[in-house]
């Protein structure tokens, strides 16, 4: 998984720090962002402003806040950072504080790191690869487990249930679903990779495509959908687009989307 390590250096890892709250959290990510030349101070200012206009929608899983914004002229390149917290700090959010790590994404545009977050949601989805990252003691070795150049970490866990061959019974058309986010460019496509993997998994994927998107977006692409995926902040903002919105808690969670799935088609 080096595109992962390619975006997150040494020098963007900071582990055991202490944060006063979710505001200074989210500047230590920042900030290192800044010191290795991926963006400006200017863009450590829009995360805040994400959490602040949006709620912590950011806080995708127990204990993960993903922190970002829009493409902007604060963002020179694409890149990430990794803090681990000390201390936990709370963001507001409803189900998933208190955070313990925060990872940071500045992209150029919506696809230049589509593979990378992919890469991510698998290996912090896998609750092994997860633990190990937890108690990585260095930034090297922390690097090391996602490069997968660990032999301790497992491989993805496969679901032992499947779903139908298609998604309706008798159907040739494509179906779409979208994953919502404020930005379409970091939660959103954390989420659609977990959905694309209880795709492969239930042989759905020649049948439904997934695409991540804005809030702005979605409401206009709605009515191509079957169902929207999102945070219950987001889901908020949305409101009624004519289509099912399905609230996800934890975004890296298989088997929560797998429910959710179900619920959707009825299986």
């Amino acid at each position: 998984m080096r595109e992962l390590t390619d975006l997150l250096p040494a020098e963007a890892v900071r582990l055991d720090v202490r944060a006063a709250d979710w505001r200074a959290a989210i500047r230590i990510a920042g900030d290192l962002m800044v010191a290795t030349g991926v963006t400006t101070d200017d863009y450590t200012a829009e995360m805040i402003a994400n959490v602040e206009e949006n709620g912590p929608y950011i806080v995708i899983a127990p204990g993960l806040a993903f922190a970002h914004s829009r493409p902007s002229p604060a963002v020179l390149r694409t890149g990430m950072s990794w803090v681990r917290l000390a201390e936990p700090v709370e963001f507001g959010h409803e189900s998933n504080d208190p955070v313990e790590l925060v990872v940071a994404l500045a992209a150029e545009d919506s696809g230049a790191h589509t593979s990378a977050m992919a890469s991510l949601a698998r290996l912090l989805g896998d609750p092994g690869t997860a633990a190990a990252l937890a108690a990585a003691p260095t930034p090297e070795a922390l690097r090391a487990i996602l490069a997968g150049d660990n032999e301790a970490t497992p491989a993805p866990a496969v679901a032992s249930n499947t779903g139908p061959a298609k998604p309706v019974a008798g159907a040739s058309s494509m179906h779409k679903i979208l994953t919502v986010c404020g930005n379409g460019v970091g939660t959103s496509l954390f989420l659609k990779n977990t959905l694309e993997q209880v795709l492969d998994r239930w042989g759905w994927s020649k049948f439904v495509t997934v695409e991540a998107t804005d809030t702005i977006s979605a409401k206009g692409k709605a009515s191509e959908a079957v169902a929207l995926l999102t945070s219950r902040e987001i889901a908020k903002t949305l409101g009624d687009v004519g289509r099912p919105v399905k609230v996800i808690q934890d975004f890296t969670s298989t088997a929560e989307v797998d429910a959710v799935l179900r619920d959707t088609y009825d299986v």
